[in-house]
């Protein structure tokens, strides 16, 4: 009979498996076709530093390679910041966009697109910083009482993220209908289109330093969800814990927003779907999400790019995935 830890590396295993699998079937399948072992070669040979000049190396490494791998760290990232943000505020109806990360991004990067005229480096600059601002003007906030709650901080990130939001309405209102208010609407709606290993190099550190934190920190996480009184008793200072949680889950998601646009759902759905499969315990739900949630992007992403001739913005396809299992969340959490 398996150990409980034996059962979990299978299914990590399976996991990984599948992901390995979804990311090669992405680089060969699409609108453009390019045969498996041609695929397989075009690797070795870029990876050799003997990359051809042909349209099928362009599709492959220059154009498939960074996006899959991106959806990758964004899946992944996103996944753990959300399980990680659900333990540490006790509610499992939380996502990383909770404490007005991604209204903040999203006005950072509407800013960026107003002032110069397009999708350049100081939007995905100012998307990151107004990303990082909007929590700490979260935390500020939650500061204005003597004693900050839990409650305080998530009411404190639903002001600002109102405010974001309608900063963001303000800028769509007096952006030029030809050029900046199309770039803003496609950009908010998130998507993997375009991606360059120069994004991918940019996001890589921040989403896998924040990611790497939060799973050392699982164990920490058990204990938070108990609450802050027996967080104590065992010797854990539960204010800095979450500081630290908090601070790892926003650059994570202020660096996925920052180059992929606003993608909803993944951090609020996946940590709930495999809290089903492998309960509450973070030292097995945390890996768990990271893997499932890699899996759930790179899946999604494919269908965007396949289900019609013109791309699907990817947060249109998570929203209308997410939002059926939002309900069935929903329902297993009523009354507690």
């Amino acid at each position: 009979m398996l150990r409980k830890a034996d059962h979990y590396k299978y299914l990590w295993m399976a996991l990984l498996l599948v992901l390995l699998s979804f990311i090669f079937l992405s680089l060969f399948l699409g609108r453009y076709f390019v045969e498996p072992g041609e695929v397989g070669r075009i690797l070795w040979a870029n990876l050799a530093g003997q990359g051809e000049n042909s349209v099928e190396n362009t599709v492959v490494w220059d154009i498939r390679i960074p996006r899959v791998l991106l959806a990758v760290l964004v899946g992944a990232g996103l996944s753990a910041a959300g399980a990680s943000f659900q333990g540490c505020f006790h509610n499992p109806l939380v996502s990383p966009d909770v404490l007005g990360v991604s209204a903040g991004a999203g006005f950072g990067a509407a800013l960026g697109i107003l002032l110069t005229s397009g999708v350049t480096g100081m939007a995905a600059v100012l998307s990151f910083a107004f990303g990082m601002f909007s929590v700490i003007l979260s935390w500020l906030l939650s500061r204005i009482k003597r004693e900050s709650t839990i409650l305080s901080l998530v009411l404190s990130g639903i002001i600002v993220s109102a405010v974001f939001n309608a900063l963001i309405s303000l800028i769509k209102f007096v952006a030029d209908t030809n050029s900046e208010l199309p770039a803003i609407t496609y950009w908010l709606m998130g998507s993997f289109a375009n991606t360059t290993f120069g994004e991918l190099k940019m996001v890589c550190l921040p989403i896998m330093v924040g990611t790497g934190i939060l799973l050392a920190l699982r164990w920490h996480i058990n204990v938070l969800t108990l609450g802050d009184e027996e967080a104590e008793t065992l010797g854990i200072n539960p204010a800095r814990i979450r500081v630290l949680i908090i601070t790892a889950a926003t650059v994570i998601t202020a660096s996925a927003v920052m180059v992929t646009g606003v993608i909803g759902w993944v951090g609020l759905i996946i940590p709930n779907l495999c809290r089903m499969l492998v309960g509450a315990d973070y030292k097995y739900l945390l890996p768990t999400s990271c893997l499932s949630g890699a899996v759930f992007m790179i899946l999604v992403d494919f269908i965007a790019r396949v289900i019609t001739p013109a791309e699907i913005p990817i947060g249109i396809l998570t929203a209308i995935i997410g939002a059926p299992f939002f309900v069935l969340i929903y329902k297993r959490t009523e009354g507690t």
